[in-house]
């Protein structure tokens, strides 16, 4: 086995080499989601989703046939403790050693910048999950992806969740916007990001921590990976403050799926159903933007009670539950 770390941003042949084994892994790791295109899944191996540095590596069997790849990301900002791993072996040479041995190289770099454990998150029942309980890591809190079929909400429903949620809302208007955060807002929408804090997350885990700066990394990732990038916020009358937002991307090259991104409520101003008048607005926002969708894809951990409910509200169904793993650096180095 050789391993080799490439740059994601100078080696488009590799880059494409890994998406072309993630594309052969799909059918039995992740079959029931929308596909990764290859520019948002070349922006994913050279940004992240986190803002946060990493390095990605190739293995190739002894004739340079390339065999497996990993994305290790190093959380510089907070959890400084974790390295997040993201492994993938070609189904062809799978229960040969080759997961075993990514996991293991990807440990002696973590190890290297003073982690002591990996993540990750694997499709409940896929090949994955088998695979992270053989190594020894243990199940954590578990994301629940679900899916909107958009013919499944009349629109003279959706209208009614919006009329509703409106008179719960007394005192709060709407902002929307398409592309990166207006200047305006930056220090708004960076103050709602740090609300995330209080949705429940493993223990010793940190909450992201938002400034203006990381606001602007998590736009540059967006149009680096070519997404059309909508925002339906909320705004107290009173006050004139941002109050909470919700996010969706479209992908050109899968246009007829919508990617729920962050919807979030500052701690004040929740009870107004403002969720749930957000995400309504956002949904007939999209009918007229992007008519050709025809299904919304969105996720939360399983202990996230007030966003399901809000999701199952308007229609949203379970599609997958993606459990998370924590192996610590030096079980995996002794695999």
């Amino acid at each position: 086995m050789i391993l080799e770390r490439f740059s994601p941003a100078d080696d488009a042949v590799a880059v494409r080499a890994c998406h072309q084994i993630y594309q052969a892994a799909r059918p039995v790791d992740d079959p029931d989601g929308p596909p990764s295109s290859l520019r948002v899944f070349a922006t994913w191996i050279r940004l992240g989703w986190t803002e946060d540095p990493s390095e990605a590596w190739l293995a190739r069997d002894d004739a340079g046939e390339i065999r497996g790849w990993y994305v290790l990301t190093l959380p510089e900002r907070e959890n400084r403790h974790l390295a997040m791993l993201n492994p993938t072996v070609h189904p062809r040479a799978r229960r040969a050693g080759w997961g075993t041995a990514l996991v293991r190289h990807a440990a002696g770099r973590a190890a290297g910048q003073g982690r002591a454990e990996l993540h990750g998150d694997t499709r409940a029942g896929s090949p994955g999950s088998a695979f992270a309980r053989a190594l020894g890591a243990q199940q954590g809190m578990s994301e629940i992806t679900r899916v909107l079929r958009l013919d499944t909400l009349p629109a003279a429903r959706l209208a009614g969740l919006r009329t509703s949620a409106q008179a719960a809302a007394p005192g709060y208007g709407l902002v929307c916007w398409d592309g990166p955060v207006p200047g305006e807002h930056l220090d708004a929408v960076a103050a709602i990001n740090a609300g995330v804090a209080d949705i429940p997350r493993e223990p010793g885990i940190e909450a992201q921590r938002w400034d203006t700066e990381r606001v602007r990394m998590d736009d540059r990732r967006a149009a680096a990976q070519g997404l059309r990038y909508y925002t339906v916020a909320a705004r107290h009358l009173a006050t004139g403050e941002l109050a909470g937002l919700t996010q969706m991307g479209v992908d050109p090259a899968e246009p007829a799926w919508g990617f729920q991104e962050l919807t979030v409520v500052a701690r004040p101003h929740r009870g107004h159903r403002l969720g749930m008048l957000m995400k309504a607005v956002m949904l007939e926002r999209l009918g007229k933007r992007e008519p050709q969708l025809t299904q919304v894809l969105t996720g939360s951990v399983d202990a996230n009670k007030h966003m399901s409910a809000i999701n199952a509200e308007l229609g949203f169904t379970v599609l997958d539950r993606y459990p998370s793993w924590q192996l610590t650096v030096t079980t995996a180095l002794a695999l």
